[in-house]
């Protein structure tokens, strides 16, 4: 799970399930849509969004890893 800030208003943290994203892009703003369809605009851009879900991804391994041994 990755937090994420919508756009506009106050700028509202959440956190999204990354095994639900489907595609990210840039019109200019970041839209992330899911595999349910539904699409959140936020504030992060594209490669912010990316990084934070292979840093989420990187921490599973790690974790997985650490307690295999």
């Amino acid at each position: 799970m990755i937090t994420l800030h919508r756009l506009g208003g106050e700028g509202e943290a959440f956190v999204l399930n990354v095994d639900l994203i489907a595609t990210i892009e840039a019109h200019p703003d970041t839209v992330v849509t899911l595999t349910t369809e539904r699409r959140h605009v936020v504030t992060e851009t594209v490669d912010e969004v990316v990084e934070a879900v292979r840093e989420w991804r990187v921490s599973l391994l790690t974790s997985a890893l650490k307690r295999k041994h």
